[in-house]
């Protein structure tokens, strides 16, 4: 059996998928205690460590074949202050360290889009080349010096030290069937002497394809027996000759986008059935106003957002074909993410909301760790 070792592990929507994907979790590392509770609720107690990972004893681990886990977004957040390297809630360092003591075979690190930023850059330049070369010694407190001492192994091609070959790729989770259009940059570094090759899983679904069980088979309507909307209808012509003159007569070949009707089609509407799942109940007050919409139940929902009420876009509520609208319910929330039902986030709503907005779609780290880790097993006495 693969071990992983989880750091900034959250709700554990990350680990979720990587377990399911056939490792085991040797450790949690989180400071959270909301997110504590829930992990110690799904997993063994005893391996839940709520600590800050700045003082975290990683040498107990050693061995370990996988470190994981999602370095806190807010300092590179386009909703946040966006200080990056000026934040004091930037991990990566410690993350980096994490990897320096343990020479894992392989990492996945996951975080905002914002992190691609240009004025990030060199910043996130300074992240991929650390993961790099993560024994590269740190002789000044100076990030941009540092950089250049690692840019001047990259370039001589000589270093003998820990190395390991890092890729990124921007992803949106839509398109490996999550029911949420949210776009995360997912950072993965493979051992060097391991002489791996790999590269990210295809994506299994489309918007196109959404598109054409709507407006060409209408296929979609079908399956949920309910009838188009005018606006829909009006689109029809308009889609079917974009889709005809993009795709010819044949349909596109990956599966739809998963919408929010398709994720929840089977829960009853909470406001009229109490007592079904203790994770699916009304919570009132959702407003809709200029730019706070919420998600669409024909669409992917937005990405869940870990702010209060889900602001600034109502990510964090439905809007229903009659134009009303609600909060999601956190089952509601947890099938958004693509957590299994029998999986409780503890806490109160807002916690509970705000553990998921945080955590990695659990499909979508599944997909990636079962292209990873069939490699990583091949490499079992390394």
């Amino acid at each position: 059996m693969l071990n992983s070792l989880e750091i900034f592990s959250g709700a554990g929507g990350l680990a979720k998928g990587i377990e399911i994907a056939g490792a085991n979790h040797t450790a949690f590392v989180e400071w959270n205690s909301d997110a504590c509770k829930t992990l110690r609720c799904n997993y063994s107690p005893e391996i839940v460590h709520e600590t800050d990972v700045r003082h975290f004893d990683f040498q107990r681990f050693s061995g370990v074949d996988l470190i994981a886990g999602g370095p806190p977004c807010q300092p590179f957040s386009v909703g946040g202050k966006a200080k990056g390297f000026d934040d004091e809630r930037d991990m990566f360092p410690y993350a980096i360290s994490a990897i320096r003591q343990l020479s894992p075979k392989a990492f996945i690190f996951e975080n905002v889009k914002g992190l691609l930023r240009k004025s990030f850059a060199a910043y996130f330049n300074y992240i991929i080349l650390q993961l790099t070369y993560p024994e590269v010694p740190k002789k000044t407190e100076n990030w941009k010096e540092h950089l250049c001492e690692l840019e001047k192994v990259h370039t001589k091609g000589s270093y003998q030290g820990l190395k390991y070959n890092v890729v990124f790729r921007l992803v949106n989770a839509a398109n490996y069937g999550v029911p949420q259009k949210r776009e995360r940059v997912i950072i993965v570094g493979i051992r060097d002497d391991l002489n791996i090759s790999w590269c990210f899983p295809n994506e299994t679904h489309s918007e196109d394809a959404l598109l054409w069980a709507k407006y060409v088979t209408q296929d979609y309507w079908k399956k949920h027996d309910i009838k188009p909307l005018e606006g829909d209808l009006l689109s029809i012509d308009f889609e079917k000759k974009r889709l005809f003159d993009k795709h010819g007569f044949f349909p596109p070949t990956l599966k739809p986008w998963i919408t929010v009707r398709d994720a929840i089609m089977d829960l009853p509407n909470p406001q009229k059935i109490k007592d079904y799942h203790p994770e699916h109940y009304y919570r009132g007050g959702a407003r809709s106003y200029v730019g706070h919409t919420g998600s669409e139940i024909d669409q992917p929902s937005k990405a869940l957002k870990a702010g209060d009420h889900g602001v600034p876009g109502g990510e964090n509520m439905i809007r229903f074909t009659d134009g009303s609208i609600r909060y999601f319910t956190i089952l509601e929330a947890k099938r958004i993410q693509t957590f299994p039902d029998n999986y409780p986030i503890l806490g109160s709503w807002t916690e509970a909301m705000r553990q998921l907005g945080n955590a990695v779609p659990v499909r979508l780290g599944q997909t990636i760790a079962e292209t990873l880790i069939p490699h990583l097993r091949l490499n079992n006495n390394a």
